[in-house]
Parts: C-alpha cells; sequence; structure tokens
C-alpha cells in the first residue's frame, strides 16, 4: 500500500504544482524552464511507475488489500458504457477538433469518466486510493484551469469535421482495444470472457 500511496502523491503533487502559476513560474524562474521540465517528467514518471507496480502488487496479493464487497455484475456494463466517450475524450486531448472545443479540457474529462468507470467495479481499499485520487485531481484541476484560464495542450488551436472523424475513429479504436484483449494485456485482466 506505501508503494501505491507514495507513487500516487509524487504524481498528483507534481501535476498540483501547474495549478499554481505563481508557484509554478517560481520555480522556472529559479531554475530555468529546461530544468523544470526535466524535474517535472522525471518526477511522473517515477510516481506513474510506483502506482502501476504499487497497484499490482496488491491486486496480486489480496491479502494486504481491503476488499468491500463484490460489486454487482451490471456495474460492469455501464463502466463499458462510460470507458466509450472516456477514450474518445482521451484522443480529443491532442487532436484539434470540434469534440476538443466543446469540452474544453478534454484530458480531464476522460480521467474524471476513467476514474468513476473504475471505482464503480473495483471495491477494495487500493481502487479508492487509486482512482478516488485521480477523480478528486481532475475535478479539482477543472476547476483551476477555469480560473487560470489554461487552454491546454493544443492551445487555442480548433479543428473541424476531420478532426472529429479522427476523434471519433481513434477513440472506438482505442475502446475496441482495450475491450478486446488490450486491457487483458496491459493490466492482466481481461474485460470479456475468453
Amino acid at each position: 500500500m506505501l508503494m501505491l500511496a507514495v507513487g500516487i502523491l509524487l504524481f498528483l503533487g507534481i501535476h498540483l504544482v501547474p495549478t499554481s502559476p505563481d508557484l509554478r513560474d517560481g520555480l522556472v524562474a529559479r531554475f530555468g524552464t529546461p530544468a523544470y521540465k526535466i524535474v517535472f517528467a522525471v518526477a511522473s514518471a517515477i510516481g506513474l511507475a510506483l502506482i502501476v507496480f504499487g497497484y499490482h502488487k496488491l491486486q496480486v496479493n489480496p491479502g494486504k488489500n481491503i476488499a468491500f464487497g463484490e460489486p454487482p455484475v451490471w456495474l460492469n456494463h455501464i463502466t463499458w458504457l462510460l470507458m466509450l466517450p472516456a477514450m474518445i475524450a482521451l484522443v480529443a486531448a491532442y487532436v484539434p477538433s470540434r469534440i476538443r472545443s466543446t469540452l474544453k479540457h478534454p484530458m480531464l474529462v476522460a480521467i474524471k469518466i476513467w476514474a468513476l468507470a473504475h471505482l464503480l467495479v473495483n471495491w477494495d481499499l487500493a481502487s479508492f486510493l487509486l482512482f478516488g485520487s485521480f477523480l478528486a485531481y481532475a475535478v479539482y484541476d477543472r476547476i483551476s484551469v477555469k480560473k487560470r484560464g489554461a487552454l491546454g495542450p493544443l492551445g487555442a488551436n480548433k479543428g473541424g469535421l476531420v478532426g472529429d472523424l479522427v476523434v471519433l475513429a481513434v477513440g472506438i479504436g482505442l475502446y475496441g482495444f482495450m475491450l478486446y484483449g488490450g486491457h487483458a494485456w496491459l493490466i492482466g485482466k481481461p474485460l470479456l470472457p475468453a
């Protein structure tokens, strides 16, 4: 549990720095943009690795992870339904499109939907800690970007119909990949029976 908690604190902690423009600007002024970006990237990578290994360790050693019950099977279907717009929003974060413009901050939309969907079907302490933390972070950051007027990685770039079609095609493809084997390959847990 400690590895997962440290990973979440490191990963989300470093991602909270940009939510405070004064803190971020002060660090950039003191250490320079390249150093700030390197530390941000390295801390994020280490935090993510600790999250992945810590969560996996707790899932394969259930005695170290408190279970709060077994979710009803029908919640799987709601999770699968929610993950389709999450995948589309994830892709929209990186492709100029009207979908991206409408969502304003599609990465945060994707994180919120992903976290909520996974909370519905994972009723254990490690999952509550992981997905609950990411959901809280995404809600907080969405409020923060609205106050700061942050535009996201693509800035003010807008797209049209072609961008929408790319977002939908890649998002649906990513969803299909995860549903039909990708989740089992990447996460170790198949979503559909073999």
